[in-house]
């Protein structure tokens, strides 16, 4: 099951859901459910929308300390991991996201393709926890 119920999808085609502006055509991530956030156009009617899935890495860092709680390490001891920011290719704006386990960041570089995958954020004996992740177009885990 997703993560975060309403942002993103896991069907065949997985996307994450942004929300327009009815009135200026602006996208919101992660999806608006209450109010434009478009300044002047608080009452303007919100519509959810599916976000590219491919993008550009504008930029990027190592989590080489573990996160405080509700942060639920993967492994014992803790495993670093990457984060991207990736600038969606029609939306043009920048989406932050985990990089699936196995990305470092001798893998990455600002500006190359990167893409929009699912991936296990938790599992316990009775559910897997689902997050969107961001990877190098093409990458596959070694």
């Amino acid at each position: 099951m997703p993560a975060v119920d309403g942002w993103f999808t896991i069907d065949d085609e997985p996307h994450l859901i942004g929300t327009r502006c009815g009135d200026t055509g602006s996208i919101f991530f992660p999806p608006e459910r209450n109010s434009s956030r478009a300044p002047g156009h608080l009452d303007a009617t919100l519509t959810d929308v599916p976000l590219s899935t491919r993008g550009r890495l504008w930029s990027y860092t190592n989590a080489g300390y573990q996160p405080p709680a509700p942060f639920v390490p993967q492994s014992d001891p803790y495993i670093p991991f990457c984060i991207a920011a990736v600038e969606l290719e029609a939306e043009q704006i920048v989406i932050l996201g985990q990089c699936p386990a196995g990305v470092t960041v001798d893998d990455l570089k600002v500006g190359m393709a990167m893409e929009l995958v699912i991936d296990t954020l938790d599992r316990t004996e009775d559910s897997e926890l689902l997050m969107w992740k961001w990877q190098p177009l093409g990458w596959s885990a070694p």
